[in-house]
């Protein structure tokens, strides 16, 4: 049975002996992050924080018509009557948001062993229409994180960021991200190439970039956000629902394009968009390819869509009843799936998690729990040296 909306379980024991990792949780960027590490000459045009009567906390970033208002982005705890986009002051944010040193007590908080850290401006910035400032915005915030994570690295588990302007830069980032400590990279919906008519992400041409970071060790995700923005239709609530879209599109675009087949040990991560939905996008993916393949364009794959999905894609959600649902009847195996608290984010369960989990896990085999609540993470991330 799925909580109630604002229903919370407090002082809840801890809901597994095995470690317990979100494998999706963020930072709130503050306002020195791109002005203290950007290239100098893109100085000029970094983002930079305002604190402003009415408007609270927000990033402005020049080549982007609207502010970046930070309320959402740390709000984790609040009752639903308390969220908003605007009006939260820098000092009303979450501290360890930007302060490592306050975000291992705040793990401590909710039961939790490590995070994986992505970020939260970073996710809107995949969008900028300058490329060149893109990269110029990520290389800042890939030094920031980098010394944010150095604080404590037995607990936070950076993912780097790449524009991906050109697949060989792209590399060159992956290389830098390795090289700082950190564990993953963020990629931007739609890649540098694909804006001008290049090679998008299933073309063969980026597997050259998936063999270097297997090589690297160095995790892809892709996290709601990131790319292009649907238009829903009706009320604005409806817009909550269309920001899973573009990771399924992303998920059909590797399978479909055989990409796992031509880089057969790539594993990609799709973030934040919960995973209840899963068994039956996997079922239309088989329909689709069984039945449509010969007059709609796909690669010829080995195996059936359904497979792909199962093997090389994994899931992050957080109070995602559903998808535990889904597990308990074998539709989800418990390997595709990897639990997040989304700390400090507005669906954040912090400081509720274990309570949440406790309920909601009930019915799952020990070893299946283990898997999905860190065990995933700790094996995807070769986080094992620090848990044995």
């Amino acid at each position: 049975m799925a909580l109630t909306t604002d229903s919370r379980i407090e002082s809840a024991p801890r809901a597994i002996d095995t470690p317990i990792i979100s494998a999706d949780s963020h930072i709130t960027e503050p306002g020195w992050t791109y002005l203290d590490n950007i290239d100098p000459a893109f100085r000029d045009r970094a983002p930079f924080m305002t604190d402003e009567a009415g408007e609270g906390a927000c990033f402005h970033v020049p080549g982007m018509s609207y502010k970046i208002h930070l309320g959402l982005h740390s709000a984790a705890g609040r009752q639903s009557d308390q969220l908003s986009m605007k009006g939260v002051p820098f000092e009303g944010l979450h501290r360890a948001g930007w302060d490592a040193t306050a975000r291992v007590e705040a793990q401590q908080a909710d039961g939790v062993d490590g995070e994986v850290i992505y970020p939260s401006v970073g996710m809107l910035l995949c969008n900028h229409p300058d490329i060149d400032l893109k990269k110029a915005m990520f290389d800042a915030y890939n030094r920031w994180i980098a010394e944010y994570c150095a604080v404590a690295p037995d607990r936070l588990y950076g993912c780097g960021q790449t524009a991906a302007r050109t697949i060989p830069e792209a590399i060159s980032d992956l290389e830098a991200i390795s090289a700082a400590g950190l564990r993953g990279v963020m990629l931007p919906g739609t890649p540098g190439p694909a804006y001008d008519g290049g090679p998008d992400y299933d073309d063969p041409a980026w597997d050259d970039f998936y063999t270097a970071a297997i090589d690297l060790g160095l995790v892809l995700s892709f996290h709601i956000l990131t790319g292009e923005n649907y238009k829903p239709r009706g009320p604005k609530l409806n817009t909550f629902m269309s920001i899973i879209r573009g990771n399924q599109d992303l998920i059909g675009t590797f399978v479909f394009g055989g990409v796992f087949d031509r880089v057969p040990d790539l594993k990609i991560v799709c973030v934040e968009a919960d995973a209840g939905w899963v068994p039956h996008y996997s079922y239309r993916m088989d329909h689709a390819y069984n039945r449509h393949r010969n007059w709609l364009k796909s690669a010829t794959l080995e195996r059936r869509p359904s497979e792909y999905v199962e093997d090389h894609v994994k899931v992050t959600f957080q109070d995602d009843w559903s998808a535990f649902r889904m597990a308990e009847a074998g539709l989800l195996k418990p390997e595709q799936l990897m639990w997040a608290n989304d700390y400090p984010h507005s669906d954040s369960t912090w400081p509720y998690s274990q309570g949440m989990l406790a309920e909601q896990t009930s019915a799952l085999p020990e070893d299946a729990r283990a898997k999905i609540l860190g065990g995933n993470a700790v094996e995807l991330y070769n986080l094992g040296d620090l848990f044995n």
